[in-house]
Parts: structure tokens; sequence; C-alpha cells
């Protein structure tokens, strides 16, 4: 089965919640284990935040697209925002690194990812935005092929 929907909204904090929401609705039609969908919902809140914190500074004014496809037991996730990009992709990669000392980050975000996906991937421009692909093989698609 294949299965694809998009989603833009505000670049505002109180619409992290919405798409965490959102997308694991859309997820549980693959009937994952409530500890994939809880690691996908924790996926998606760090991406959207460091969209909203990081990509536009709070500013408000940009927008956060999310596209999600799934296709035998395997969910693919594309978080994106046209906001200041990543400077230096590697470093903001290293555990508890935080561009954003002052507002007590953890700088586990793409720690958070990495351990939660089976694939990730970050692309980023300077005034471009950052693009985050994500991949996720679910557990019963995995009994499958074994």
């Amino acid at each position: 089965m294949k299965n694809e929907m998009s989603l833009q909204f505000s670049a505002l904090s109180q619409n992290e919640s919405f798409a965490r929401v959102t997308v694991a609705a859309f997820i549980a039609q693959l009937d994952p284990t409530m500890d994939e969908l809880t690691e996908i919902k924790t996926v998606i809140s760090e991406a959207v935040t460091n969209s909203i914190i990081h990509g536009y500074e709070n500013a408000s004014e940009g927008k956060v697209f999310i596209s999600v496809r799934l296709e035998d037991g395997v969910v693919e996730l594309v978080i994106r925002d046209e906001g200041i990009g990543i400077r230096d992709i590697e470093e903001a990669r290293q555990p508890l690194y935080t561009s954003k000392p002052e507002l007590e980050r953890s700088g586990m975000g793409f720690t958070i990812m990495e351990n939660f996906m089976d694939e990730v991937e970050v692309r980023s421009e300077a005034g471009f935005g950052t693009e985050i692909r994500l991949k996720k093989h679910l557990s019963k698609s995995k009994a499958l092929c074994n």
C-alpha cells in the first residue's frame, strides 16, 4: 500500500502539537507499535520546533511544510522550512550543540532524530531554508521481511 499526505502551516509554536497529532493520525493506518508512534511524534516535534525557533527565529512569518509517504511498512517524512538555513550542518548535528543557548535549548534535536529513525538526511542552504528527510521501517514490516 502506498499513501501520501502533505501539510503546511504557519511557523508558530502552538502549531507543533497540531503537526505531531496530524502526522500520528495519518501513520496510524500502518498500525505501528506505541513506541514507534511515540518516536515518530517526538521526531516531528523536534524538527518542527527547530524550524520555528532556528529557521525562522520565532518570527512567525514563515511556513513549515511536512510531507509523509507510507509504503510497504516504511514511513518517510520530510520537514522543510524556508528560513535562514543552517550554517554548519555537521556542527548542528553534534550532541548538545545549540545556536540558542540563551533559550536553554538542550541541543539534542538531531541526536533524538538519529536515535529514533533509521535514516536521517539534512539539507540546508543559508537564506533558503532547511529540509530534513527521515525514514523509519516499522517493526511489523521488519517481521514480514524475516
